[in-house]
């Protein structure tokens, strides 16, 4: 079995708890006008072109998406995305088991959306039970249920997007509504998942105290639940030029803010 995947991070600190391997698929079904990972979201191998970088020594004049083993020397063109069998990613992730064992760390599967690679991502959950590493799924929800019911044994944890509760809102800013993730979510919680809920906040989509009470309230019949409030960044933006992409700007939100609705998922807690 083989996925296309973009990134393997170790030692990563933010995608679950303790240390663990995050392994970034690559595709995904929604495009968020604030995302921060764009070579995420096509499924196919791209050529990231970083121009500033370039000396115009011509060794990659005729390097292709394919060419995964091509290596720029000034780090100018890179290939992002290449197929890993779930054997080497599995190689990959058992080298920090030790780091694992001692921070009660693990492995994220992350994306793009890993789980429009199901067959792959079942196949290294499995594997990776079977070496007693803690798995984690970071999904935004919008794919058939019976994806969910495929992996449910051998996911520790869900670290569930909710960007945006109005579903005519979420189409705008994403390119589909939620009724499917916010569906896909309830089953979850009735399964007695362990699920961390993560919410990107954007300014002028959903910074709103209005838009996290909402969101509170959905979710209040599940409490306590740890929610993660995630800052918008810009430091995606340069990824844009490097694939010749358009790309939406937004401020990054102000700390008070912040404050305000990260107290507010803790007001009657």
């Amino acid at each position: 079995m083989k996925a296309t995947i973009f990134d393997i991070q170790r030692n990563s600190f933010v995608d679950g708890p303790g240390i663990r391997t995050t392994v970034f698929f690559k595709g995904c079904n929604l495009k968020c006008a604030w995302c921060h990972n764009p070579e995420s979201q096509s499924a196919k191998p791209q050529i990231m072109f970083y121009n500033d970088k370039c000396s115009g020594c011509g060794r990659c004049k005729n390097v292709t998406e394919n060419d995964d083993d091509f290596i720029c020397f000034n780090n100018a063109k890179e290939i992002c995305g290449k197929e890993y069998t779930s054997d080497k990613v599995l190689d990959v992730i058992l080298k920090d088991k030790a780091f694992y064992a001692n921070s009660n760390g693990g492995v994220t599967f992350s994306g793009g959306e890993c789980m429009l690679q199901i067959d792959f991502l079942s196949e290294i959950l499995e594997k990776c039970k079977k070496n007693e590493i803690h798995t984690a799924v970071d999904t935004a929800g919008n794919v058939p249920w019976a994806y969910f019911e495929r992996i449910l044994k051998h996911t520790d944890l869900f670290l569930y997007d909710i960007k945006i509760f109005d579903a005519k809102k979420h189409k705008q800013y994403t390119g589909a509504d939620n009724k499917v993730i916010l569906d896909n979510l309830q089953k979850l919680f009735e399964c007695g998942a362990n699920v961390w809920i993560r919410i990107p906040v954007i300014s002028g989509v959903n910074d709103t105290e209005e838009e996290m009470r909402k969101i509170k309230e959905f979710l209040k019949p599940y409490s306590p639940l740890k929610i993660e409030l995630l800052c918008y960044h810009k430091m995606g933006e340069h990824k844009y030029d490097a694939l010749n992409m358009q790309i939406t700007k937004f401020n990054v939100p102000d700390k008070t803010i912040l404050d305000k609705l990260n107290y507010i998922f803790k007001e009657g807690n």
